[in-house]
């Protein structure tokens, strides 16, 4: 019996299941969307994906002039994409494709049987389809995808083997399933994992941070991050993250840093658009990463000099490697450099430390405040306590100083040209260093009359000789 949830999808998507039941074709809904909605889940994949008997000519046909647009990008893998109403849907015909063991492209070849359809895909819980084009929808469900949803398992419809050697992306997808439902891997499919990890290695760059992304955005990737690292995949595209399993203190027996920063990852919050936000989550996974190349010993124990610095450079050219958009590279990597900022002002939250962390983290602030709260993973309570007192103190003064005053757009008093009528100068290295001066005056002090900067400029000019 079908939920009476899967309604509105049905009635949304009837005029489209008459068009390919009218020319004698079979349409099945197939996805995340069935498996979500049988389980009652929360929809995470909202865009409706379908498999049909139908060839990519003729489902061209079919939805010309029902759709809002089509697009043929994917046609030569069977899969013809399209918007109606604002939702996206690609239609894909019934295939048997596989990879050759050195390509990253499939071989594909269409096909008329929609069980030989599943038994392609990637695991059980994802090879069910709903027939939309029958009297009465119907669920078909091969693999015992519903009982492996119910019993915690996660399997794939043929040997792991298999599945992995058609498309080696899917193992990471493991980690994700894992951790958004909770699944525990077969053992025949860890063992799969294990054998296989360095098959990764011909997937593209770009699938690989897009699989990486998907898995941050569950509500706590912890299990999947684990499973990254504990089977080797990570070795592959992310190797500094098995590396941060080293003790911060072997001496002292603190927790290790890969630890420490998955459950960094896990305490994020922070959400856009009702997800996870996603540059965080980064900032998070990569904050410590410097920390086994930085650590050294000492008469007052370890410690990871600089690694901050160092941190946001290794960020940056991981990805880099990873090809992600430069705006995100340059976010991440600024707020792992600057995830220690908020510690460096332990004299308490004058107007010149609020001034100068406002500064510093710029239009990332949001970001910053909520890495660093969760940066906190200490089982001392009172530690934990004080910590976040301090951050709650520091959001206050923000929020009184800028009533106060223009803190989103700290800049001198005054400008370049005020510091070249003013001192009968022209352009050169003096006029940066009077203007680097009176940025320090400003973040200092605060805002001052005219005539007050100018004579701590004329006082400035004066001692320089």
């Amino acid at each position: 019996m079908i939920p009476p949830r899967f309604a509105a999808i049905l009635e949304e998507v009837r005029p489209l299941s008459e068009r390919f039941s009218a020319s004698g074709h079979r349409l099945f809904l197939v996805g995340g969307i069935v498996r979500d909605l049988m389980v009652g889940d929360d929809i995470i994949e909202p865009d409706l994906d379908f498999t049909t008997d139908a060839t990519p000519p003729e489902v061209k046909e079919l939805i010309a002039d029902w759709t809002d647009a089509v697009w043929t990008q994917g046609e030569r893998f069977g899969t013809i994409g399209a918007t109606k109403d604002g939702r996206h849907l690609e239609i894909t015909t019934h295939r048997a494709e596989s990879y050759i063991a050195a390509s990253r492209k499939p071989i594909v070849e269409f096909g008329t049987d929609v069980i030989e359809d599943l038994q392609r895909r990637d695991f059980t819980v994802n090879a069910m389809a709903l027939e939309i084009t029958s009297s009465d929808p119907k669920l078909i469900d091969p693999f015992d995808g519903m009982l492996d949803l119910a019993a915690k398992r996660l399997r794939t419809p043929r040997s792991p083997e298999a599945s992995f050697e058609d498309d080696p992306l899917r193992m990471m997808r493991a980690a994700r399933f894992i951790a958004r439902y909770g699944l525990r891997p077969d053992p025949d499919l860890l063992a799969a994992v294990e054998a296989l990890a360095a098959r990764l290695g011909i997937v593209s760059v770009e699938r690989i941070s897009q699989e990486l992304d998907k898995l941050l955005l569950v509500k706590d990737p912890s299990a999947g991050l684990w499973f990254y690292v504990d089977t080797g995949l990570a070795e592959h595209f992310l190797p500094e993250l098995p590396a941060m399993s080293l003790e911060q203190d072997p001496v002292h027996r603190h927790k290790d840093v890969l630890s420490h920063t998955i459950a960094v990852v896990a305490n994020t919050r922070h959400e856009v658009d009702s997800r996870p936000n996603l540059k965080v989550r980064l900032a998070a996974l990569f904050h410590d990463v410097a920390k086994p190349r930085t650590r050294s010993f000492g008469e007052n124990g370890v410690s990871f000099h600089h690694h901050e610095v160092v941190g946001a450079r290794m960020t940056r050219e991981r990805m880099r490697a990873l090809k992600y958009s430069k705006e995100m590279i340059d976010d991440v990597s600024q707020l792992v450099f600057l995830h220690l900022r908020f510690h460096t002002y332990s004299m308490g939250w004058t107007d010149a430390a609020v001034r100068r962390f406002v500064r510093d983290s710029g239009e990332l602030r949001r970001e910053l405040i909520e890495l660093t709260r969760c940066d906190c993973t200490t089982r001392n309570r009172r530690k934990a306590d004080m910590l976040s007192r301090r951050m709650d103190e520091l959001e206050e003064r923000i929020s009184v100083l800028a009533a106060e005053e223009e803190l989103s757009r700290i800049r001198p008093d005054l400008d370049g040209t005020d510091v070249m009528a003013h001192l009968g100068i022209g352009p050169g290295r003096e006029v940066g260093e009077a203007m680097a001066f009176l940025l320090d005056v400003r973040l200092e002090e605060g805002p001052m009359a005219r005539d007050a900067i100018l004579q701590r400029l004329d006082g400035w000019w004066a001692a320089r000789g």
